[in-house]
């Protein structure tokens, strides 16, 4: 049995980060119709480049790399589905 499709929506996005952060503060933005023609665009602008800023308190002493690094590992099944750019503000 396969798994449920993923919503690579903004949406979609906010909930993992929510489950799996539980941030103090989440935007996520889709930004994919800035990247229309673009590397990785699939032609819909949506669902493909995404922004991300999050405050969390699993952030805490650790340097930028590793707390971007838990965002990436949080939506590592998105970045499988086709979400082909994140770009990450830690807070």
């Amino acid at each position: 049995m396969s798994a449920p499709a993923l919503s690579l929506t903004a949406e979609g996005l906010h909930q993992r980060l929510t489950q799996v952060l539980t941030p103090t503060r989440l935007e996520v933005l889709d930004e994919s119709a800035a990247h229309a023609g673009h590397a990785g665009a699939n032609g819909t602008g949506f669902g493909t480049h995404f922004r991300v800023r999050i405050a969390a308190p699993a952030f805490a002493g650790k340097p930028r790399v590793a707390q971007h690094r838990l965002v990436y590992d949080a939506l590592r099944d998105f970045i499988d589905q086709g979400v082909h750019a994140l770009a990450i503000e830690t807070l």
